[in-house]
């Protein structure tokens, strides 16, 4: 593999075949990248954070996405029992009331990768919520420009 180095920035080759090229080079259009490398580097920060999320030791951040009828009993206490015994993971909650039977909750988390993915799927588990999501990112220490 070749790679020359320039103010902290290695360069390298990568082969692909032209439709795949051309369809990178429509999505970097798309979204608004200036070039191709800022669009692979994207591409590859997503990939080591969906990478680091699978070992439990990782510590990571994220929100967990619930949407639930609030009028089920015992669930609005239930959710909130359980984020109480997980305060030191759940930073902050944010709670809407989309319409007369619907409610969203939104909690960003940060904690070890395996404690955050328990909690949200005990939430996400809880009868009576309808659609639950974990959306995991980094902590942004193990990330470079």
């Amino acid at each position: 593999m070749k790679r020359s180095h320039h103010d902290g920035v290695s360069r390298f080759s990568v082969s692909l075949n032209k439709q795949l090229l051309e369809s990178l080079d429509a999505m970097t259009r798309e979204k608004g990248y200036t070039n191709r490398s800022l669009a692979i580097a994207d591409m590859i920060r997503a990939q080591l954070v969906e990478h680091h999320q699978q070992h439990g030791n990782q510590e990571i951040a994220g929100t967990i996405t619930l949407l639930y009828d609030h009028h089920k009993r015992h669930l609005p206490a239930l959710l909130t029992d359980i984020q109480h015994d997980h305060e030191h993971v759940i930073i902050s909650t944010v709670h809407a009331h989309l319409d007369h039977d619907n409610c969203m909750e939104v909690l960003l988390v940060r904690g070890k990768a395996a404690a955050i993915k328990s909690i949200a799927d005990q939430l996400i588990a809880a009868k009576g919520v309808k659609h639950g999501k974990l959306t995991v990112t980094s902590t942004g220490k193990d990330l470079v420009g």
